[in-house]
């Protein structure tokens, strides 16, 4: 079974540096198959028998942590949660919508929609949200390096692990995994 780990927090500002060529022979060693990452950042597609999308998950976090000293989350999301992120964002739909300003904040667990209540959303304006399961869609005003409207505010406020990713690395990676289903 094919599926995309989503590691939260790797290689950004000289923080938990794991080189990618490093990352992929760690994750072949375990035993998966078909590794390809995507840029920097943690996006890695992975073959397995294991079909449990959280279980893949914590043992590559597991596995990081003994093998670089990093404790990363990882969030395991499936070719389904991408295309969501196209059909149900609401932000899209918008006329003359900026992409460079929408994110999706991937969440370890489902969310109900009243969710958007504990983030307390309105005090970030101009900054919006929607919360879609295990998704929130995130359109900053300005861009995400200037608002507290991040990753690490969403887990505070919800006790969940997140980890976003900007709309053309969303679109690229769903490209990938329509292209490793038809191979």
């Amino acid at each position: 079974m094919k599926h995309l780990a989503l590691l939260r927090g790797i290689n950004v500002s000289g923080h938990n540096m794991i080189k990618m060529e490093a990352l992929k022979n760690m994750l072949e060693n375990m035993g998966f198959t078909g590794v390809e990452t995507y840029i920097q950042s943690g996006n890695v597609f992975v073959t397995s028998e294991e079909e449990n999308g959280s279980a893949v998950g914590f043992k590559i976090k597991q596995e990081i942590y003994k093998v670089f000293g990093h404790d990363v989350p990882v969030i395991v999301v499936t070719k389904n949660d991408l295309e969501l992120c196209f059909t149900n964002n609401p932000f899209l739909k918008e006329k003359e919508v900026d992409i460079k300003k929408l994110y999706v904040a991937f969440i370890s667990k489902e969310l109900p929609s009243s969710a958007i209540n504990e983030l307390k959303i309105s005090q970030f304006k101009p900054d919006e949200a929607v919360i879609d399961g295990n998704r929130i869609f995130i359109k900053y005003a300005v861009g995400a390096g200037k608002t507290r409207l991040d990753q690490k505010y969403i887990e505070k406020k919800l006790n969940v692990t997140a980890t976003m990713r900007n709309y053309n690395t969303v679109s690229k990676l769903l490209e990938m995994y329509q292209e490793r289903i038809e191979q």
